[in-house]
Order: structure tokens, then sequence, then C-alpha cells
């Protein structure tokens, strides 16, 4: 049975002009630098149509990089082996990536846990709840990158579980969409 957490129609691909990559685990080991090398990289492709002006540049470069580079590093942290493949797409001012991966079966037990905590209610309102709860101590920090890219970015979120593969693991995708500046105006 396959489980969405968030925007329906968010979760219905990069579509067909989207660039692929696979990061492959291996004897290089998939770890915290490729999470940095591969958002760099996809900012950058994402921000080049703006080389023109330094300003947009430099904005699209960030939010695109620092929401990839969250989404990795979420695909890093908590997958169950195996390789993660991450695909961006842009059209009608709107960067869109999907990133997938496995997990197990405990810790997707706690992802939806978490997403369906930090899916309803106004995520500023959530995000200085899970800051406050983080500084008293009663907090546990889960869900505070999801949470910034959606209260201070703007950042559309949805998941899809799969039903699971015969070696327990389970198979995740994770589509964000931010909005990027019209070439237009």
């Amino acid at each position: 049975m396959t489980t969405l957490y968030g925007l329906e129609d968010l979760a219905v691909g990069t579509g067909e002009n989207s660039t692929k990559l696979r990061l492959f685990d291996g004897p290089l080991d998939l770890g915290w630098k490729h999470c940095a090398m591969t958002s760099d990289f996809v900012a950058e492709f994402a921000a080049l149509r703006y080389k023109t002006s330094r300003g947009l540049y430099k904005e699209v470069r960030h939010n695109v990089g620092y929401l990839t580079n969250e989404l990795i590093e979420n695909a890093v942290k908590f997958r169950a082996g195996g390789e993660i493949v991450v695909e961006a797409s842009i059209a009608s001012n709107t960067f869109r990536t999907k990133v997938s991966n496995l997990v197990d079966k405990g810790t997707a037990e706690k992802f939806r846990h978490l997403l369906s905590e930090i899916t309803i209610g106004d995520p500023s309102d959530l995000l200085i709840e899970r800051i406050e709860a983080n500084a008293t101590g009663s907090g546990s920090g889960s869900g505070l990158g999801l949470l910034t890219l959606m209260s201070d970015y703007g950042a559309h979120f949805a998941w899809i579980f799969g039903s699971g593969e015969a070696d327990g693991k389970i198979p995740l995708e994770t589509y964000a969409s931010i909005a990027i500046p019209d070439l237009s105006n």
C-alpha cells in the first residue's frame, strides 16, 4: 500500500525535462560531502539562467542549494543502504525536485509520525514551537529543516512511502517545489 503525505498534485514527478543524478553507495561511502557537492551542482544548474543579475543568481543558487541539500542530507542520514536518486527541473518559475531512497520500517514509521505533525497547521507557528521546545530541552529537533523551508522559503512538499520490498526496505520519494523569479520581468 502506498501512502501520501503533503500536496498530492506535487507528487506527479519532476517532468520530462528533468536532470537525474544517481548517488551510488560504494567504496567511497555515500556521505555528507556528497550532499554538499550534489546540492551545489543542482543549485548552479538552476541559477545559471540568472547569471546576468548577480542578485537573482545568488538568491536562486542559495534557495535551491539549501532545499536540495536538506533533502539529500535527510536521504543520506536515514537511508537503509542503496542509491539515492535526485531529479530536478525548472518550469513556470518553479524549481521542482524529487529525492528517492530506501528506508527501513522503523525509520518509515518515525517519519510518518513526524509528517503527520508538521504537515498540519501553520509552518511558521510549528517552527517556533519546535525551536522553543528545543531551547527548553523538551524537543527532539526533528523537522526543523523542513519547517524552515516551508516557513521561510515557501517550499511545498509531498512524500510517498511505497509498500515495501522483499528485504523489508520501504521506498521513499520526497517531492519539493520552490518558487524562483520570473526572467521575463
